[in-house]
């Protein structure tokens, strides 16, 4: 039977609870970022062994193997002493494990939520884990006669194992989820098609969409009672939430943010909406993983524009030459807007834009000639072409030209997407963290090579989800850095190697190139860096689901 007294009994339980559902949170963080997906939740595992079983785990399954180990070699005279030591070791190791997951979840970039579903997939996948571990107690104490060592091992492959009991977890609640998703977005279906006064505006894209979606409801705002999804609410169920519980008889206007990873993504969430405006801000290479091809990319996208009825408007950007190629014998009226003011077919452009600490300035130009000036306190040219569209938007929904002015006026920066942060010590931030792509981080880096400073810093820990392109682009990120500050702050060693070789290639100092491990190091590296009058780039910040 067990060695042990009621309160080391304890005393294990309670260690051993904290520690499971501390993992167990943090996997229904990574399955959540990933929609709850088996095969998607699968493939994070796959893609992400080293971070998935992290080596707070592995030291509380390998502790015990080596107390048993010791144990065999020793002796019985030496047996109560080992056992007590590796005992609370163990103990001390699993409150730590989960401690440091429970601070990790709090630093999350997208942090989790516990909606009803998420609720559901915790309370099974910890039932099965709990459930788990007394059955495997229950044999170890009463018929295979073992220590407490043999216990902390059980324990420990138990809280090890956790990915995997999520995914069980998520596997065998998939069909009931199914059908509770089908029943919610039949209802907020059902809702939107019967407030015929709301105009829907769909927004979607490789970049910018986000941006572009709040730029369009601030304007339109000035007119119009507007709702649009908030922060990146841009799923099938995260889209059907809103129409459910935010969308009301007041609102004139929902302004819908819509993501997409595979095909066929953007055509449900239209199958929800139904806008009757359709916004494609740009079409890349984000989600080439899953994805495939720029081909895929293109074609889903423009799901958007194939589901616009027949009075629908299609709002492209004309300067994206993959807009441009599948933007032919389109049904319904198509704007184009862009800043390439060579092309004669564009509805708007723009000209005399200016670049500086208190924003943007910029002539908006129309195709019948009427131009006016447009302010606003964003950074950034890629946030004209964005705000082009959103002026787009805004006139075919009637609004005057002072009304815009007002709207760009009161425009601030989204949060972690080239925000201007005062450090109050005179260093300059410039937050632009938010998940990174070619073209955006192209934009940052030529805002801070055009800022005057004294040290210019970078900091980063370079692009994802490129697919096969991804090694090729980080590489251009470090030559183009190269032009563009005096210190790059790389963040992780093996993934930002391709931005220290495009550094180097550039002559980049070898001295000023710092490699650190994480967000948290880089800050101390800062710390002793900057000084008065300094700006310091925060380019890009991995998804919570790259740095488990």
């Amino acid at each position: 039977m067990i060695e042990m007294n009621i309160v080391l009994f304890f005393l294990m339980i309670a260690a051993f609870f904290y520690a499971a559902y501390a993992e167990s949170r943090a996997q229904l963080h990574m399955a959540q970022l990933e929609g709850y997906r088996p095969k998607q939740y699968l493939n994070f595992i796959i893609l992400n062994l080293k971070n998935v079983f992290a080596g707070r785990n592995v030291f509380l399954v390998l502790e015990p193997v080596a107390g048993i180990l010791i144990i065999s070699l020793l002796g019985r005279e030496f047996r109560f002493g080992i056992l007590l030591m590796f005992f609370f070791i163990w103990v001390l190791a699993a409150f730590y494990a989960g401690s440091t997951r429970q601070k990790r979840l709090k630093k999350a970039k997208k942090p989790l939520v516990f909606t009803k579903r998420a609720i559901r997939l915790f309370a099974l996948a910890l039932f099965v884990q709990l459930i788990s571990a007394y059955i495997a107690f229950l044999y170890i104490a009463g018929v295979y006669g073992g220590n407490a060592l043999d216990i902390l091992l059980l324990f420990g492959l138990d809280i090890y194992l956790a990915p995997f009991v999520m995914l069980f977890s998520a596997t065998v609640i998939y069909p009931l989820e199914m059908h509770i998703q089908k029943r919610y977005f039949r209802q907020a279906q059902e809702k939107i098609r019967n407030m015929r006064h709301v105009k829907v505006v769909g927004v979607t894209g490789s970049y910018g969409k986000t941006s572009t979606k709040y730029f369009i409801t601030t304007l339109l705002s000035q007119k119009f009672n507007t709702l649009m999804t908030p922060e990146s609410y841009n799923t099938p169920m995260g889209i059907t939430r809103v129409i459910r519980e935010q969308l009301s008889e007041k609102h004139e206007v929902f302004v819908c943010e819509m993501g997409a990873r595979y095909r066929g993504d953007i055509k449900t969430l239209c199958e929800l909406a139904g806008p009757s405006i359709g916004v494609i801000t740009a079409i890349g290479p984000q989600h080439l993983e899953t994805m495939k091809t720029l081909e895929n990319i293109a074609k889903t996208k423009f799901e958007l524009v194939d589901s616009l009825p027949k009075g629908g408007i299609a709002v492209l950007n004309g300067d994206n030459e993959y807009i441009r190629r599948h933007a032919q014998n389109i049904g319904v009226k198509t704007l184009f807007y862009g800043m390439d003011s060579g092309r004669g077919d564009l509805y708007i452009t723009c000209d005399c834009i200016k670049n500086s600490r208190e924003g943007l300035e910029f002539k908006a130009i129309l195709r019948d000639g009427t131009d006016f000036v447009c302010r606003t306190s964003l950074l950034g040219r890629h946030n004209v072409q964005n705000l082009l569209a959103a002026i787009c938007v805004a006139l075919e929904m009637g609004l005057t030209v002072d009304e815009i002015q007002a709207g760009l006026s009161e425009i601030k920066p989204v949060p972690h997407r080239l925000q201007i942060i005062d450090a109050q010590n005179g260093v300059t931030v410039i937050d632009d963290a938010f998940n990174s792509n070619p073209e955006g981080a192209r934009q940052a880096l030529e805002i801070l090579k055009e800022i005057n400073a004294g040290k210019k810093i970078v900091v980063t820990p370079g692009m994802v989800e490129l697919g096969a392109v991804e090694k090729e682009e980080n590489r251009k990120m470090g030559k183009l850095m190269a032009s563009c500050c005096d210190y790059a702050v790389l963040v992780g060693k093996r993934r930002t190697l391709p931005i220290a070789e495009g550094l180097k290639e550039e002559n980049f100092p070898p001295e000023n190139i710092v490699v650190v491990q994480n967000l948290d190091e880089a800050t101390k590296v800062l710390s002793g860096l900057v000084k008065s009058g300094d700006i310091v780039l925060f380019e890009n910040d991995l998804p919570d689901n790259y740095d488990e």
